[in-house]
């Protein structure tokens, strides 16, 4: 049974705004909460624009650290994520330079979600950056609250506005980064200062819980701050400014700690309403370390202070120094979350994998179109390319299968012509079903993505949206032309003239030829062809034309074939010129270089219509071009 498209649109952007509407349920609440709190307490205000300053900061150094994400992204992921500890590492690396563990974990969600890394590698960037997020509470126990670092934010604020407004892109970038560190400061200062002031008025240390009662009711609490501000960075910030206030007490703060540690894994989850299975596998392993690494702390918190005492006399920290021991106390049971997860990493992505599974049905649905990559524009273009690669794919089936040939004689290295010349099969399927159950409903879907697109990109990657928007409109092309085709090859193709199956043998022969050449660039690893390949074929399919060198009027003069069959002939040629010139359009953008310059020297040298018509014309023979060897360049 067909879906129709509208519905597989649906799908398609489904969760684009969950995430917003899951916000507002919160954001009528929090304004509740702080007006009273305003009305209550003016030093209250002061904690909350120490709040709101620092969460600002975070945008602006994610906002910074965004405009430096494009070029070689890609290439980067693969040489740092191609291992287990190699991930880990950069996820530790990625958390301590951004400071947002959420913005990791979202980041990470886009590349999973447009296939730039695997499942191991994404779960291990996670565990990486919950040791990253450890860096920034030292930094403020052991730095934010024993020197004033709002004057060192003044100067920060000045120099990064002013590169703001700046119209270089990296530049822009610089300032972004300068100015979401000045703010990052000033908001913990003002905290500091708020929870300093708050104490002369309310005494918060009075509302202290002991017990396993009190651990578990501050770790709901932190919990639920971190889902309030999306960020457990900044409810760290909030426990350790609070905690050097005196306003909680240490034990109060390690359940704090935890629950922080918890809650930032609703990012992951909100990110993943609009991602594909892959990145909802990913955030589902994100909850689960979260979670185990928040129980183990949990029912081994007296082991865990233990250990924490031991090493801060080791590390000269003093006894009553709880900011940095709350800082010893949050990296220690994150390692040891890391250690013990590690060892089971294989059977927790067999479980993802379980859980969400990937779907199969009879209609082509996009695999990696959705929200998440809207986060990277590196991610976005991947995801759009892999899923231009899905159309492709669906394409080729239709198309071999409208020319009567079976992929697996296409993708052998059979002789073609050979194995049309003795077959007179017809493939017998319902092509325009086909079409609109395996390509129309995913052009629709790439058309759809690309119009919500179009918005968050520039330069450079406005120019490869565009390129593959008009890919998907040749490979729908493709489809169209093999369709017209189709109609008078089946019938002589098990024609009992010779002459007329002879000739819509070749033509078979001919484009199965390229479907095969476009199948060994797609798979990547066949260094005997490459994209220019297709110029050939197209220059010989071209100067082998039976209209253009007489062929076709012989064959009706001497009464080979009759008027009506040349007719059809000629008018289906027109057909295979126009797949022919499409395929090779759609191999060279898909299969051809990545490099700009590579890609540059590539377009120099490829043919266009013109000049294949011209060296196809009858004249001086035209030697072919000469195909360089493995590692020679083409003149």
């Amino acid at each position: 049974m067909n879906r129709p498209f509208h519905l597989v649109l649906r799908s398609t952007i489904a969760g684009f705004g969950a995430g917003r509407v899951i916000r507002r349920i919160f954001l009528p609440v929090i304004f509740i909460v702080l007006t009273v709190g305003f009305w209550v307490s003016p030093d209250f205000r002061v904690v909350s624009a120490g709040v709101a300053i620092f969460l600002f900061g975070m945008i602006s150094l994610e906002e910074g650290f965004r405009a430096f994400s494009g070029g070689h992204l890609e290439r980067i992921l693969q040489r740092t994520t191609n291992g287990l500890w190699k991930s880990i590492s950069f996820g530790v690396v990625s958390t301590a330079v951004m400071q947002s563990s959420s913005l990791v974990s979202v980041l990470t969600i886009s590349f999973l979600s447009a296939e730039l890394i695997g499942l191991a590698s994404g779960i291990g960037i996670i565990f990486g950056a919950n040791i990253g997020t450890t860096t920034g509470v030292w930094l403020v126990a052991g730095l934010g609250l024993k020197v004033n670092i709002a004057a060192y934010a003044m100067p920060m604020l000045v120099f990064g506005v002013l590169l703001i407004f700046q119209s270089s892109k990296t530049m822009k970038g610089a300032g972004y980064i300068l100015a979401g560190l000045g703010f990052l400061f000033l908001g913990i200062h003002y905290m500091k200062e708020g929870f300093t002031t708050f104490k002369e008025t309310i005494d918060l240390s009075q509302f202290a819980i002991s017990g396993f009662r009190g651990l578990v009711i501050f770790l709901l609490v932190g919990t639920m701050a971190t889902v309030v501000m999306q960020s457990s960075h900044a409810t760290l910030v909030l426990i350790v400014t609070a905690l050097a206030a005196g306003q909680i007490t240490y034990e109060n703060a390690l359940a704090l700690a935890i629950g922080a540690n918890v809650g930032t894994t609703i990012t992951a989850i909100l990110g993943a309403l609009g991602a594909n299975s892959q990145g909802k596998q990913l955030a589902a392993g994100h909850l689960i370390f979260n979670v185990v690494t928040g129980v183990v702390a949990v029912v081994f918190i007296h082991q865990f202070t233990w250990a924490v005492d031991l090493i801060s006399r080791n590390i000269g920290v003093a006894a009553d120094d709880y900011t940095l021991k709350l800082a010893v106390f949050h990296s220690l049971f994150n390692i040891v979350g890391v250690v013990l997860m590690v060892p089971v990493m294989g059977r927790l992505v067999a479980f993802l994998e379980l859980l969400f599974v990937r779907p199969t049905k009879d209609w082509a649905e996009p695999r990696y179109l959705n929200a998440a990559v809207f986060e990277v524009p590196d991610a976005l273009l991947a995801a759009l390319r892999n899923e231009t690669l899905h159309l492709f794919d669906n394409a080729f089936e239709i198309i071999a299968h409208a020319l009567s040939l079976h992929r697996r004689a296409i993708l052998s290295s059979a002789d073609l012509a050979g194995f049309v010349a003795k077959s007179s099969e017809v493939i017998d399927f319902d092509l325009d079903a086909s079409y609109e159950r395996k390509v129309k409903t995913l052009h629709a879907a790439i058309l759809e993505f690309i119009s919500r697109a179009q918005p968050m990109v520039s330069g450079a990657n406005t120019e490869q949206l565009n390129a593959l928007r008009e890919t998907a409109r040749q490979i729908v092309e493709c489809v169209k032309d093999a369709k017209h085709l189709r109609k008078n090859m089946l019938r002589f193709i098990a024609s009992d003239n010779q002459d007329i199956r002879t000739e819509y043998n070749a033509l078979r022969a001919k484009l199965g030829t390229m479907l095969r050449d476009l199948h060994r660039l797609r798979a990547g690893n066949d260094t005997e062809v490459d994209v220019l390949d297709l110029d050939e074929l197209n220059l010989e399919m071209e100067s082998t034309n039976v209209v253009v060198d007489g062929t076709l009027d012989r064959l009706i003069r001497d009464a080979r074939i009759t008027a009506v069959m040349g007719s059809s002939l000629m008018n289906d040629m027109a057909y295979v010129r126009s797949l022919a010139w499409n395929l090779a359009e759609v191999g060279k953008t898909l299969f051809g270089a990545v490099d700009h310059a590579a890609s540059d020297a590539e377009t120099l040298v490829a043919l266009d219509k013109e000049d294949i018509q011209r060296l196809a014309e009858p004249g001086p023979e035209v030697g072919p071009r000469h195909k360089p060897k493995q590692g020679e360049q083409r003149q």
